[in-house]
């Protein structure tokens, strides 16, 4: 499913990864998921941490890697949206309206979508 994206899509994921994978080992751990989180206003606990790693973790050692944070995107982008979608899309994300999205929408798309991507089945 991966093979289906392009390079674009492929380097933008690899920049979302390093974002989460914050000792540059290539795997995302629960302490490194938690760190992203709690830096967007979340607290999860370490159970939940667990569980939102298990629904990608293919194969089974506790951690995401790219290949699988690659695959997770993929399945995500499959149903790709219409423009339509999309503009409202923005609005809905655009709360006041202007046209922007603020750093402060942003930060609240940020943790929406990773919530509904990581629970997602």
């Amino acid at each position: 499913m991966a093979d289906q994206l392009t390079d674009d899509q492929i380097s933008e994921f690899k920049e979302a990864f390093s974002l989460f994978d914050k000792d540059g080992d290539g795997c995302i751990t629960t302490k490194e998921l938690g760190t992203v989180m709690r830096s967007l206003g979340q607290n999860p606990t370490e159970a939940e941490l667990q569980d939102m790693i298990n629904e990608v973790d293919a194969d089974g050692n506790g951690t995401i890697d790219f290949p699988e944070f690659l695959n997770l995107m993929a399945r995500k982008m499959k149903d790709t949206d219409s423009e339509e979608e999309l503009k409202e899309a923005f609005r809905v994300f655009d709360k006041d309206q202007n046209g922007f999205i603020s750093a402060a929408e942003l930060r609240h798309i940020n943790y929406e979508e990773f919530v509904k991507v990581m629970m997602a089945k």
